[in-house]
């Protein structure tokens, strides 16, 4: 062989190794910052788990679930953290997304409240005119007053207020509104712990002790991906419950993954994080699926639901919302 054809083989078997190496580049929006509840992204990524699917995974702060829903509809992203409930809204308004795998498999929201005010196991009943301080474009705003009447209730048992995120924490530890706005997984452990500074005691009353049957967060794609990329998307969720798995065997570890990658957050309340993710994320009613699978029954409950709060009536069905197709048996 000449020392052209020498050369020319060796440049080709260099291109064919990096193409061989190279991997498929997506991102990944957390819906909010780094915490336990996407503590599965985040291991998947530090253990190397979407390296060995062929996947470079970027992950993204976000600004909550419903603006994340449409940024992965408007291609910003190609997945994120979302629940069906910003699904059906952003489906309804003619955007394509889709529910690829659950997470929370009941709802992770509560109202937090501490009982030193309310006494230790207050009845909905007994809360009648009481403040509750939630974001402004919450969920909290319209499955409240839905949730409330499911309870016999009237819509305006509570007095909901619309703040700022950054000042429910504070206008709760001040005593300015009585319940406050919290989600397990999320910002619930952190509300935990600057009760305690003070000396008290924090409790939720839990949504789904209540009457509210609905799924909460999960994967979501967009419907082109999912069409255009059905084994990109197979990738991706293999690895992410791989990630979770992997979390659910060894929590701390993982946490001490993601704290490694995130420096600012505090390890205890990573752990109670990620414990009360672990708590929801297997379904009793589907212990003979894998982890991520999705029921007919509670997904078109979810949907009936949420359509009444947010007085929906676009023809949006649970089928469309979501998929079973990528949960890997």
């Amino acid at each position: 062989m000449s020392i052209h054809r020498q050369l020319w083989a060796l440049a080709f078997a260099a291109l064919s190794c990096s193409a061989a190496q190279a991997l498929d580049k997506v991102k990944f929006n957390l819906a909010w910052l780094p915490q336990g509840s996407t503590g599965g992204v985040l291991v998947a990524a530090a253990k190397g788990f979407y390296a060995e699917a062929g996947l470079e995974v970027q992950t993204q702060r976000g600004y909550g679930g419903q603006r994340t829903v449409n940024e992965i509809d408007q291609g910003l992203f190609e997945f994120g953290y979302g629940d069906p409930i910003s699904v059906m809204l952003n489906r309804a308004n003619g955007g394509k997304t889709v529910m690829v795998g659950a997470i929370n498999t009941q709802w992770p929201g509560a109202l937090c409240y501490m009982p030193g005010k309310l006494g230790k196991a207050p009845k909905l009943a007994e809360l009648k005119g009481m403040s509750v301080g939630g974001g402004a474009a919450s969920p909290l705003q319209n499955l409240v007053p839905a949730w409330l009447q499911a309870n016999g209730l009237p819509a305006n048992h509570l007095k909901l207020l619309r703040l700022d995120p950054a000042v429910i924490n504070p206008s709760f530890l001040e005593g300015k509104v009585d319940l406050a706005e919290c989600w397990e997984g999320a910002n619930k452990p952190l509300l935990e712990a600057l009760v305690q500074r003070e000396g008290k005691q924090l409790a939720a009353l839990r949504y789904r002790d209540y009457n509210l049957n609905i799924y909460g967060n999960g994967i979501v794609a967009s419907e082109a991906l999912v069409q255009a990329r059905p084994e990109l998307v197979k990738r991706f969720v293999a690895a992410t419950y791989r990630g979770y798995e992997y979390m659910r065997k060894n929590p701390d570890e993982a946490a001490d993954l993601i704290v490694a990658s995130n420096k600012l957050l505090s390890k205890p309340i990573l752990m109670q994080q990620i414990k009360e993710t672990l708590d929801i994320i297997s379904d009793a009613g589907a212990d003979n699926k894998k982890l991520g699978y999705i029921r007919a029954d509670r997904m078109h409950a979810t949907i009936e639901f949420a359509k009444k709060a947010f007085k929906v009536t676009a023809d949006v069905r649970g089928g469309e919302v979501y998929t079973n197709r990528f949960i890997v048996d």
